[in-house]
């Protein structure tokens, strides 16, 4: 994947992202819809391609006033995933082309390769995910919105074991999808159906665009680090 193409479907992806996000403040009644009006807009604006790089400084100039508003990311990790492809796809486009706009775009793959490694890091240091323990205070006690049906599956430890174990290895073997092409399309395939169920699961939608408009810099970057 070209740099330019990767930069474009990294706006696409992310756009989508944040107009759904800003959609579900805008469409109920409340003062709320107008922080989040902005960035609808903005998101449209570059998803079209029109004056894109200005969109970009808009939509990051204003999360500053988000951020501010919820005294920091409100939504956890999805936000700040969010926020990292915004503002490296904005330095990417107001840095000088070439060397500094392909560092920029690189530091959004490296990090997102380190989200995953360190959370499988942080996962296998932890006796309850060793045990799967923590799987099944999930599916039992969680705010999560888990039905009840599923809240059962905290009676299967065996299962919810295993589980926990594939989750932390895939995590810590995520890395090693950068060898090879297919090899990373098969670990950003397995990543982006982890986000899927966990969308279905607890109602973590955000995280599945978000970091699936991350996906194109890995691409990219693959390319660069293991040419053809």
């Amino acid at each position: 994947m070209t740099f330019d193409a990767a930069i474009r479907a990294t706006e696409i992806l992310l756009a989508l992202a944040f107009f759904q996000q800003s959609a579900e403040h805008i469409i109920p009644s409340g003062t709320v819809r107008l922080l989040f009006l902005p960035r609808a807009i903005g998101s449209l604006l570059v998803l079209v391609g029109f004056q894109t790089d200005v969109a970009l400084l808009l939509l990051s100039l204003h999360s500053a006033i988000v951020l501010h508003h919820y005294q920091g990311p409100y939504n956890g990790g999805s936000d700040r995933m969010g926020l990292l492809v915004l503002y490296c796809l904005t330095l990417a486009h107001w840095l000088p082309a070439g060397f500094s706009a392909q560092m920029a775009f690189g530091h959004l793959a490296i990090q997102v390769v380190m989200s995953y490694f360190m959370s499988g890091l942080v996962k296998i240091t932890n006796p309850d995910w060793r045990s799967g323990q923590a799987l099944q205070d999930v599916f039992a006690f969680s705010a999560y919105p888990v039905s009840e049906s599923l809240r059962l599956l905290a009676d299967r430890p065996r299962l919810l074991h295993t589980g926990a174990w594939a989750v932390m290895l895939f995590e810590l073997a995520f890395p090693m999808g950068f060898v090879r092409p297919a090899l990373l399309k098969i670990t950003l395939a397995i990543a982006f159906a982890f986000h899927v169920a966990n969308a279905c699961l607890f109602g973590l939608n955000r995280f599945v665009w978000f970091w699936a408009a991350s996906y194109p810099s890995l691409f990219w970057l693959q390319a660069q680090i293991f040419p053809p």
